[in-house]
């Protein structure tokens, strides 16, 4: 449970901005990753309303160690009556035409069967198991903030091979019209150059609207209002690259953090523990209850209605329920208990498959991205060369534009294949660390 002491300082270090959706925050001139995760503990929505779920828990343990507790009420009625309803006994007493008491009563519960202390264990577990969806939520909520600011990095990536290639078309197409003018090439070489360039536009237009649509959606993860104008079209310099540095993770090793770290799996243990708690609150309906009763007194004498005459006095005593028929409510109770508790481990029965499984797809996606990115690597290399050699030769006369027009095509599309393996490899690497319960 150490992981719960970091909750409840990041519980303490929101609390402010819990109670304002109108916040609105200034945008930052640079934006890292550590940054984005730190501002997505604090202030993503999901985190938020975990965090709620936590105080409504606090309340119900609240509300039940209240059971544990003595009862204590201040009681009092007062009431007029018609002087027919007086009994006068011949005119000797005068009829009554009020009545009132008020009395300071207490009320300690000494058994209740077991219920009371099995319903402050079961409060106690929902507790710790509200505080273990925290952590998942937490969990998915960073990996979510890791894949798009890693969304954001790709279409910036994107942008600048766009660019370069924009850049080069731009170069060829000033070469063909300088070859033009010197009578080496026709006109029908410079209107393809212009073609080129002109087909190499869209996909940098794309790339630009793919960032901004990728800092949006970051945005709304984070949970990052802006109600400025002056900042609405700003956007932050991204700091970071998509990296690529192979990481060893066994699948044995896995499936044992997965099955240690999780906080899912440490949920569901606590719920069944809660369930089975359930069922001895369930059985103690069929328990007798002892309470200890008391309670001091002022009564309205027959003879007189001053408050100054009251009778006053203690009570004290012991209050006994036996159970006999309750017409089978607590067999149906005791029934519901039992079959929550069953849920309760089919429930973590079908969650543990499911994390294998998830461990498992994540390792795969892993390897998978881990070779794409291999691969995309030693492509850029060729393709580089590759349009080396074709420049070269075109240069000396031994090919044609087309042949550097269609390296320049192959050399933009590696590296935009490198730019998505390097993405798909960060985003798995992240995802695998998800699975298997390696929290930030």
């Amino acid at each position: 449970m150490r992981f719960l002491a970091s909750i409840f300082l990041a519980i303490a270090t929101a609390t402010a901005f819990a109670q304002s959706q109108d916040r609105s925050f200034e945008v930052p001139d640079t934006l890292d990753l550590q940054t984005s995760l730190s501002f997505a503990l604090e202030n993503n929505f999901d985190i938020q309303r975990a965090k709620q779920a936590i105080e409504e828990q606090n309340g119900l343990i609240i509300e039940v160690r209240a059971q544990a507790l003595p009862d204590l009420s201040l009681n009092g009625q007062y009431i007029e009556l018609d002087e027919g309803l007086s009994e006068t006994f011949g005119g000797l007493v005068p009829p009554t035409t009020n009545r009132w008491s008020y009395s300071l009563d207490v009320r300690q519960t000494l058994y209740a069967g077991g219920g009371v202390r099995a319903a402050l264990n079961a409060q106690r577990l929902i507790e710790e198991a509200a505080l273990l969806e925290l952590e998942a939520v937490i969990n998915e909520a960073l990996l979510q903030t890791r894949i798009g600011f890693y969304q954001a990095l790709l279409a910036r990536e994107q942008i600048q091979v766009q660019e370069e290639s924009i850049a080069l078309l731009e170069e060829q197409l000033k070469n063909a019209k300088d070859r033009f003018d010197a009578g080496v090439l026709s006109n029908f070489e410079v209107l393809r150059a212009e073609v080129d360039l002109a087909n190499g536009r869209p996909g940098l237009i794309t790339a630009r609207n793919a960032f901004r649509v990728a800092i949006e959606e970051l945005r709304q993860t984070l949970g990052f209002f802006v109600a400025d104008p002056s900042q609405l079209t700003k956007a932050p310099e991204f700091v970071g690259d998509l990296s690529f540095s192979p990481q060893p993770y066994s699948l044995d090793s896995s499936l044992a953090a997965a099955l240690e770290g999780r906080p899912e799996l440490r949920r569901l243990e606590r719920v069944s523990e809660a369930r089975k708690e359930g069922v001895v609150i369930a059985k103690a309906g069929r328990r007798p209850e002892v309470s200890l009763i008391g309670s001091y007194e002022f009564n309205r004498p027959s003879s007189s209605s001053s408050f100054d005459d009251a009778l006053e006095g203690w009570t004290a005593g012991v209050e006994v329920k036996v159970p006999i028929f309750d017409g089978l409510r607590t067999r149906g109770r005791i029934q519901q208990a039992k079959s929550q508790l069953e849920l309760s481990k089919l429930d973590f029965r079908q969650t543990t498959l499911a994390i294998e499984v998830e461990v498992r797809r994540a390792l795969s996606d892993l390897q998978e991205a881990e070779e794409l990115a291999g691969a995309s690597i030693k492509v850029v290399g060729q393709a580089e060369e590759a349009l080396r050699l074709a420049t070269a030769r075109f240069s000396a006369g031994e090919s044609t534009q087309l042949d550097v027009m269609q390296a320049q095509v192959a050399l933009t599309q590696a590296k935009l294949n490198r730019a998505e393996a390097f993405f798909r490899y960060n985003v798995a690497e992240a995802s695998v660390r998800k699975a298997i319960g390696l929290s930030d």
